[in-house]
């Protein structure tokens, strides 16, 4: 099979095409002929060597893909070949072929193309986990979404806005923040021109949001606390500004809130796959029936992974990136 090496950490140029071995699927595993695969900010981490994959994932690139079900593992009941599935992968999904846990796939939803697929695995565990599990987000609460045009910032806007939140998020142009809106965002807050905090008192006549969800990390940290209204919610998912603060924890005791986060691609087989049954029991009837989908930027040949890391970096895209083998 055809997939993407690494010659070693560093910028882009280090992804190449090669070729090697189709691998084979263990006792609980399937093999996935892939369709594609989506391209992803952990991708760029473990490409410069700051995000190691964890014991026994594969050292190729790609933690998410869709396909067709090529083989079957001797204890796998639930999936044939041929079945069209979409997966959340421990690594080695930029390749033709690729190992996933048969509980971490899902059907592809109908109204969906197989490529399209591939843009739903990783942000949509990543946002239930984060937004619906840890940040308890309820009906009628209000939310705030960093980044709202990246692949999680779209996913969570739609999300938190079909279960019936009001939805608030920071984009860095005009035309993001236009997406923004039209996904679902009663208010969409361009970080470079306006004060986020400030906007999001106004708009909630100074009481503040339920629940935030931040990749910035830096100091937001504390720009998140003071937008966050009593027994608040802030969930870390990452820190593209840093993970080190100085912060005052007078504001957080003062208003009883809570910071929380977690990474996804450590955590076990049995924690991903209690989040893809409640995918497919709460969220997948909202993509059939057409309610949320995943926002695809551009797709690129697999050949091309370079170019897509560099389109990732840039931050120009608005939802997500794709390789397609084909």
């Amino acid at each position: 099979m055809r997939f993407i090496d690494m010659t070693g950490p560093g910028g882009p140029e280090v992804l190449k095409l090669a070729a090697g071995p189709v691998p084979q699927p263990g006792p609980q595993k399937v093999l996935i002929r892939v369709a594609a695969a989506g391209v992803n900010r952990p991708d760029v981490l473990q490409r410069m060597g700051s995000y190691p994959p964890p014991p026994g994932a594969s050292p190729v690139l790609g933690l998410e893909v869709s396909g067709t079900i090529a083989a079957v593992g001797p204890e796998v009941t639930e999936w044939r070949e041929g079945d069209e599935v979409c997966a959340l992968t421990p690594g080695g999904g930029y390749a033709e072929y690729c190992l996933a846990p048969a509980v971490h796939c899902l059907r592809v939803p109908k109204g969906l193309s197989v490529v399209e697929a591939a843009g739903l695995p990783e942000t949509f565990f990543t946002v239930w986990t984060n937004v619906f599990d840890r940040g308890r987000l309820n009906p009628r609460e209000s939310f705030l979404v960093h980044g709202g045009s990246s692949g999680i910032g779209t996913t969570a806007i739609q999300l938190a806005r079909a279960f019936g939140a009001r939805v608030f998020a920071t984009a860095g142009s005009p035309e993001k923040c236009k997406v923004c809106v039209e996904l679902g965002a009663e208010r969409a807050i361009d970080y470079k021109r306006e004060d986020f905090t400030a906007a999001v008192k106004e708009a909630t006549q100074g009481r503040g949001v339920d629940v935030i969800l931040d990749m910035v990390g830096g100091d937001y940290i504390e720009k998140n606390l003071r937008s966050l209204a009593v027994e608040g919610r802030l969930v870390q998912i990452a820190f593209l500004q840093g993970s080190k603060v100085s912060l005052d924890l007078v504001h957080l005791m003062m208003r009883r809130q809570t910071i929380t986060g977690s990474t996804l691609r450590p955590r076990s087989v049995a924690d991903k796959a209690t989040i893809a049954r409640s995918l497919r029991d709460k969220v997948w009837p909202l993509i059939e029936a057409k309610r949320v989908r995943p926002v695809i930027h551009r797709s690129f040949p697999l050949a091309e992974a370079a170019e897509a890391h560099r389109l990732m970096e840039s931050s120009a895209h608005i939802g997500k990136i794709l390789l397609t083998t084909d």
